[in-house]
Order: structure tokens, then C-alpha cells, then sequence
């Protein structure tokens, strides 16, 4: 598991990882406490990713707004 924190990771890389996180979680034979780190890592990997994707909403939103204007 990537020690980068997740607040520090871009939309695109915390998406990447989470799809790592999702297939080994799927592919099983982890231990109970690797599965449960892997689990709240992909918690926050998602979480990550709907920040950025609601920033860039927000973000784009502004912009035809301000076109608007």
C-alpha cells in the first residue's frame, strides 16, 4: 500500500490506486487486518475522489457562469 497521504494524491492517482485497492480486495487471500487497512485506504481514496470531482463541477459551473455574464 502507497504511503503518499491521500489529501496529497491528484484525482487521477487516487483513482488509479483505488482500483488496485478494489482488485486485491476482490482477488482475496489477504489477512483480516491487511483487508481492513485496505478497506479504510479505499475509504478515503473514494472520498478523495468525489472532492476533486465535485471541486472540478464547482469549477466548471463558475465558468459558464461567468460566460454567461
Amino acid at each position: 500500500m502507497p504511503d503518499t497521504p491521500v489529501g496529497e494524491l491528484g484525482y487521477e492517482q487516487a483513482r488509479d490506486e483505488l482500483v488496485e485497492v478494489v482488485r486485491a480486495l476482490e482477488t482475496g487471500g489477504l489477512g483480516l487486518d491487511e483487508s481492513v487497512a485496505l478497506w479504510e485506504r479505499g475509504e478515503a481514496l473514494a472520498k478523495r475522489c468525489e472532492e476533486a470531482l465535485a471541486g472540478a463541477r464547482e469549477r466548471v459551473e463558475k465558468a459558464l457562469s461567468d460566460a454567461e455574464d
